[in-house]
């Protein structure tokens, strides 16, 4: 099943990066931009529940598809290339085993234990 879900989310990431590539904005963007969803990790430094609680907001697929589509509705690339960002990243760290973090710590998340041997 994890190589299941390694394929939907690499898809996911490639439907990420057509999606910028239809922007105007130069690809150089979309590297700088895309380790910056990770500033939700921040919320850590306060506790485990301020953690989870940010982390998941900078990495819910909902969350970036919304954006998206608000963007599309109100004529702003800013919000397109936001809400990009936010799925292609999101993607990524799931392609890698990184889900959305469960509040008694950063390893735990809905993908199962970071770094548990399988």
């Amino acid at each position: 099943m994890k190589i299941t879900v390694q394929l939907e989310e690499i898809a996911m990431l490639i439907l990420g990066i057509y999606f910028f590539n239809i922007l105007s904005y130069p690809w150089w963007l979309f590297l700088a931009l895309f380790l910056l969803p990770d500033i939700g990790m921040l919320g850590y430094l306060i506790n485990g529940k301020v953690g989870a609680f940010t982390y998941n907001i900078f990495h819910h697929k909902g969350i970036a598809i919304l954006l998206y589509l608000i963007g599309i509705y109100v004529s702003n690339d800013l919000l397109l290339l936001i809400g990009i960002i936010l799925f292609s990243h999101s993607a990524f760290d799931r392609m890698l085993g990184y889900g959305l973090k469960l509040e008694k710590g950063f390893k735990f998340t809905h993908l199962g234990e970071i770094g548990k041997k399988i």
